[in-house]
C-alpha cells in the first residue's frame, strides 16, 4: 500500500514524471490498491482464524471489484506496451500521439470497460442455485471455487467466461506480443550497443510485470486444471498459490520493479526525502 501510494504521490507532484508512461504506472498502482483493499483484509482474517465466513452479497461484491481491477489491469498493460512501441518505433510522433488528453481518455475508458466486464461476470454466477455445503476451499471469493458450490448447471457461466476471455485476455495479449515484436525488431536495427541497451531498459520493467501478471491469470483461469495438477486437491492448492501472486505479490512487486529500475523515480524519491529531512 505504501509503495503504491508513493508512486501515485510522486507522479502527481513531480514535474519530471508528468509523462504518459508514469501516468499509466500511477494508474497501475490505483488498480493494485483496489485489489489489496478488496481482498487482503478478509484474507488475513481467514488465515488468522483458520477459516472465516462471508455473506453472499459480500462475496459477490468482493469478486466484482477484484474482477474490475484485474480486467482494467489487462487493458492498461496493453496500453503501456503500445506506449513503449510508439516511444521506440515512432519517437518523432510520440508527443503528438500520446497526449495527456488521449491518455486520460484511455484510462477512463479502460476503467469503464473493466467495471462493465466485471458486472457481466458477477450477475450470471449470482443467479446460480446453491443448496449444498457452502464451504469454499479458497481465501477469497474466486469464480471457480464459487461456482463449484452451485447445485444448478454452471455451463452458461463457463461459456460466458470463455466468450469474454477473448476481448479481455486474448486480444490484449495479442497486441502486447505484436508491440514487443516490433520493438525487438526496431531495437535490433540500432547500430550502437549503448542505444540497444537503453531501448531495452525502457521496456524491461513493463515486460517483467506483464509476464508475471499474464502467466498467473492464464494458469488459473484459462489453462485446464488437469494440465497443471493431477488431482482436485493439488489443483486447488496450486490455484491458491498462483492467486497469491497476482493478489499480493504483484501489487508489492510492481512499484518496486518500476522504482528500483527507474532513475527518474529514484531521483523523485530522493528529492522528497531531502525535503522531509530539511524540514
Amino acid at each position: 500500500m505504501c509503495w503504491n501510494f508513493l508512486i501515485i504521490l510522486l507522479v502527481s507532484t513531480s514535474k519530471n514524471l508528468q509523462t504518459p508512461m508514469y501516468f499509466f504506472i500511477s494508474q497501475l498502482s490505483v488498480g493494485d490498491i483496489l485489489v489489496i483493499t478488496d481482498i487482503v483484509p478478509n484474507m488475513l482474517h481467514i488465515l488468522l482464524n483458520n477459516g472465516g465466513t462471508i455473506t453472499f452479497i459480500d462475496c459477490m461484491t468482493q469478486w466484482y471489484f477484484f474482477c474490475a481491477s484485474e480486467s482494467f489491469e489487462c487493458f492498461l498493460l496493453t496500453v503501456m506496451s503500445y506506449d513503449r512501441y510508439v516511444a521506440i518505433c515512432n519517437p518523432l510522433r510520440y508527443s503528438s500521439i500520446m497526449t495527456t488528453e488521449f491518455c486520460v481518455k484511455l484510462s477512463a475508458i479502460w476503467w469503464f470497460l473493466g467495471f462493465i466486464v466485471s458486472f457481466i461476470f458477477t450477475v450470471t454466477p449470482s443467479k446460480l442455485y446453491f443448496c449444498g455445503p457452502s464451504i469454499m476451499d479458497h481465501f477469497f471469493c474466486d469464480l471457480i471455487p464459487f461456482i463449484e458450490l452451485a447445485c444448478s448447471d454452471n455451463f452458461i457461466v463457463h461459456l460466458e467466461f470463455y466468450i469474454l476471455a477473448v476481448p479481455v485476455l486474448l486480444i490484449p495479449t495479442t497486441i502486447i506480443v505484436m508491440s514487443y515484436t516490433y520493438i525487438i525488431l526496431a531495437v535490433l536495427r540500432i547500430s550502437s550497443s549503448t542505444g540497444r541497451q537503453k531501448a531495452f531498459s525502457t521496456c524491461s520493467s513493463h515486460l517483467i510485470v506483464v509476464s508475471i501478471f499474464y502467466w498467473t491469470i492464464f494458469s488459473v483461469y484459462v489453462v485446464p486444471p488437469k494440465v497443471l495438477a493431477p488431482s482436485n486437491e493439488s489443483t486447488s492448492n496450486a490455484n491458491k498459490y498462483r492467486s497469491l501472486l497476482y493478489i499480493v505479490v504483484t501489487p508489492v512487486m510492481n512499484p518496486i520493479i518500476y522504482s528500483l529500475r527507474n532513475k527518474e523515480i529514484k531521483r523523485a524519491i530522493q528529492k522528497i526525502m531531502n525535503h522531509v529531512i530539511k524540514n
